[in-house]
């Protein structure tokens, strides 16, 4: 068995003309017609590297950690595949993997490669940067006239070194891929695993595609959204829609030419595409941009899955309504190489029995972001639950790796620190349970103004835009019920439930 793995980040499902969408796919569309499409697929933990802990472990972490890398007790779908005599390669410009809170990814792979020079990854080095020409150049919401590291100024220099199509991240790793399959197209038993950081901001592209979405806005470069309500006008919000677009349109067409690889050496018949994505993204929907601090609507939670395998060949172009999740994603992997024994931590469920047949996956799913709502669906209704006080709740991080995204934990978030043994998923690891800061240095709570903080129910059939919260007592009870089940069989440590003001359950 051989399969193709690939992840983007930040596709929004909504914007895909196979699900209903208006932005220039038609390759996402022509693999859809070969593969199976899942309808009702969502994120679990959330951002970046939560999302992925979820695939590499098959269950959901956010009750317990914010961002952070792989635990010592995590057991990863790619070391246990190697395990099996699968050799896994991972190829990706995600730069995250390789900043503190994600450093222990990939090294569980047989084999990885990293292209630089995404977003503000420490890549090109200039110690006196043109900032008066940036400043002219690049929008004032955009543009930071600092000196010291910053993430936007990075980015910037970045983009120096971006000469022609070839230079950018995306076709350097689709360029990567064809170079493995061009190798290792004729043997078997691998796992390649492509990560490509678009169509995440800064939604940089070559003028080609750029001109397939004019818009109105007449200005310096604006690509690159807060992650906050929207302030901008009306022209820039057409602008950086259109740049998404753009954006998303170029992946469309080098994923394409995976296709067109695969009609060239007739792989269709011995080799598996995964194709989904760590979450959506907003383009101004709630007015609101990115993700993180808004309630995760369904155009960050609801994202797409589709998965293409030869034994299920017959069943091109089907669709599923099972409902199903990220996680589900390292048990599928595995019994698609045949292991079946899943680690007892495994919340999971493989989707693989649903290629043959649709069915029930899951009753419901657990969502969200460490110390933010924690949200459920059943596929028809979506429920947020905040924190009672989302500003003063009590809230620990569990750990063997005190790590944030790009920093240690501080000495004063070890005040107060205990080692505890509560969770049977740590397989008798100790856990150093801490205090979460409110000034500690990981990605931002959800919430925004505090108007938006309350508990809010969604038809999503009736209500897809999720416009207006339904009022009905009766059914906030039963999906209350429900979370609290959801929430015990993740293990939820008590104090998960006492700040979203559930009882303690048993």
């Amino acid at each position: 068995m051989r399969t193709l793995f690939i992840l983007f980040d930040s596709l929004n499902r909504h914007a895909l003309e196979c699900y209903g969408g208006d932005v220039i796919t038609p390759n996402m569309k022509r693999f859809s017609k070969k593969a199976i499409s899942f309808d009702n697929h969502y994120v679990g933990s959330m951002p970046c590297m939560p999302a992925r802990r979820d695939i590499h472990t098959g269950r959901v972490n956010f009750l317990h950690r914010s961002w952070g890398p792989l635990e010592p007790y995590d057991e990863s779908y790619s070391e246990i595949l190697r395990a099996h005599g699968v050799y896994t390669h991972l190829l990706t410009d995600h730069y995250h993997y390789f900043e503190d809170g994600g450093s222990t990814f990939h090294s569980r792979y047989t084999t990885w490669e990293f292209l630089r020079g995404q977003e503000w990854d420490t890549y090109n080095a200039v110690v006196n940067p043109p900032l008066q020409d940036y400043k002219q150049r690049y929008h004032a919401n955009q543009y930071e006239d600092v000196r010291a590291f910053s993430g936007r100024l990075q980015n910037m220099l970045n983009r120096e070194n971006i000469k022609s199509e070839e230079d950018y991240p995306l076709a350097r790793c689709f360029s990567r891929m064809f170079d493995f399959l061009d190798t290792n197209k004729d043997t078997d038993d691998w796992l390649f695993q492509l990560e490509c950081f678009d169509p995440h901001e800064p939604f940089q592209v070559p003028q080609r595609f750029k001109d397939m979405y004019a818009s109105d806005y007449e200005g310096p470069i604006l690509d690159w959204p807060r992650y906050r309500e929207v302030t901008e006008s009306p022209e820039e919000v057409r602008e950086i829609r259109a740049n998404y677009a753009a954006l998303l349109t170029m992946v469309d067409e080098y994923f394409g030419r995976l296709l067109d690889y695969f009609d060239e050496h007739d792989l269709w018949k011995d080799t598996a595409i995964v194709m989904t994505t760590d979450h959506g993204i907003m383009l101004g929907e709630h007015d609101w941009w990115a993700k993180n601090r808004q309630p995760f609507y369904q155009e960050i939670s609801h994202i797409p899955l589709m998965i293409y395998h030869p034994d299920h060949a017959s069943k091109g172009g089907q669709r599923r309504k099972g409902l199903t999740q990220t996680q589900d994603l390292m048990p599928t992997l595995l019994e698609m190489h045949g292991v079946t024994q899943l680690p007892d931590s495994v919340t999971a469920r493989s989707v693989l029995p649903l290629l043959e047949e649709d069915a029930k996956h899951h009753d419901s799913v657990l969502f969200g972001l460490f110390g933010a709502a924690t949200n459920i669906t059943d596929g028809k209704y979506s429920y947020f639950r905040y924190p009672t006080d989302f500003f003063d709740q009590e809230l620990y991080e569990y750990t063997l790796l005190p790590l944030h995204t790009k920093s240690y934990f501080q000495a004063n978030e070890f005040d107060g620190a205990e080692l505890v043994r509560d969770f049977r998923f740590t397989k008798g690891y100790p856990l150093m349970k801490l205090p979460a800061r409110k000034d500690a240095k990981r990605p931002p709570g959800q919430g925004g103004p505090p108007s938006d903080m309350f508990n809010q129910l969604y038809d999503l059939q009736e209500d897809p835009s999720q416009l207006h919260p339904l009022d009905d007592p009766e059914l906030e009870a039963r999906f209350e019920t429900e979370l609290i089940r959801q929430m015990v069989i993740n293990e939820a440590p008590p104090e998960a439930y006492t700040r979203l003001g559930l009882a303690l359950p048993g």
